[in-house]
């Protein structure tokens, strides 16, 4: 995957054909998105530049304040950047493809990033070169069964039809986590459904799913219609007997809970959760990493006005990304807000 990198950035026909591919999901000029390690960090985007943001379900968290914060982002600099949204499986799909150069900008479960830059799990062996723009908002695990399947716990999602997301994403990361803390095996002890949300919610109101697991911010739209059209077909799993468990496979996972008000629920849900990050390109312009930093916590409220998870989005939180490192560009934006 290094050397695949290297060579998109080395070179004027290997530019020039990474900038022609690229065009069509976003697009990008690379003079504007290559960092100059030693020049010194301006925050001014002085190129049109063109990037694509990596989101996640079209009726997901990362979705809505992915497209809001495109946006802002071109509205903040009078269109010199031009940010356009894409729809995506999420985290580890996102990264795979980050790093491949499709996209310049992508949302991610912090557990993922940190395998990624750690070279394990779906990354096994093979590092990968990324960076952190800042910490955002927080994912839920929000396990949820069909009342009258006998599930009220993971462990009982043995023999049955369970949604563990869409490939390649964070929540299908979690969901087999998840259910090897439990003493399952995901490839044999469940009928694993690999949907996206929206199929899962289908699924979960027609009774073609028993179970689900999903991974995301507060509210969820999908989830909010699910407990809106199924209300009392469908209930929530305590999963924090596991927390122990998932902890020893990643220091990202803690115990959270889900408010009451947010899905109309009896009490409020325990339950683990994991912060996102959002991440860049180790290569990208510090410029340019600058400017879209700034404009995260600039423009906050527009992004809270499409989804009230983006709350969670705050200077107080924002550098604690480790393992992965901020980008230097974000350590200047970062700096310059405090």
């Amino acid at each position: 995957m290094r050397q695949q990198w290297a060579r998109i950035l080395g070179g004027t026909l290997a530019l020039g054909l990474a900038a022609a591919t690229l065009t069509g999901c976003g697009g990008r000029r690379d003079d504007a998105t290559t960092d100059d390690a030693d020049a010194p960090v301006t925050c001014e985007v002085k190129t049109d530049t063109r990037i694509s943001i990596a989101t996640g379900n079209s009726t997901g968290v990362y979705f809505a304040i992915g497209n809001a914060y495109a946006t802002q982002v071109s509205a903040a600099t009078g269109g010199k950047v031009k940010a356009t949204a894409a729809e995506t499986g999420a985290s580890v799909q996102n990264i795979q493809q980050l790093v491949r150069g499709d996209y310049q900008v992508a949302f991610s479960l912090a557990d993922t990033a940190a395998d990624a830059v750690d070279g394990q799990g779906a990354f096994d062996g093979k590092p990968q070169p990324i960076r952190a723009l800042a910490r955002i908002h927080t994912n839920y695990t929000q396990v949820i069964a069909r009342t009258g399947t006998g599930i009220t716990k993971v462990e009982d999602l043995k023999g049955k039809r369970v949604s563990t997301g869409s490939p390649k994403s964070g929540t299908e990361v979690i969901a087999n986590r998840l259910l090897e803390s439990a003493g399952l095996d995901p490839a044999k002890d469940v009928r694993a459904q690999r949907l996206d949300l929206a199929k899962t919610v289908d699924g979960m109101k027609s009774g073609s799913i028993d179970a689900m697991v999903w991974s995301g911010g507060l509210p969820t739209p999908g989830i909010t219609d699910l407990f809106t059209t199924a209300k009392n077909r469908v209930t929530f799993l305590d999963i924090t007997p596991l927390l122990p468990a998932m902890q020893k496979i990643s220091g990202e996972y803690e115990q959270a809970s889900i408010p009451a008000a947010t899905y109309g629920t009896p009490a409020a849900v325990p339950t683990i959760a994991v912060p996102n990050l959002l991440l860049v390109p180790e290569s990208l312009d510090a410029d340019l990493a600058c400017v879209l930093t700034k404009t995260l916590f600039e423009k906050q409220p527009a992004l809270v006005a499409a989804n009230k998870a983006a709350k969670d989005i705050s200077l107080d939180t924002a550098g604690r990304t480790e393992p992965v490192k901020l980008h230097r560009g974000a350590e200047k934006a970062l700096a310059d807000l405090q």
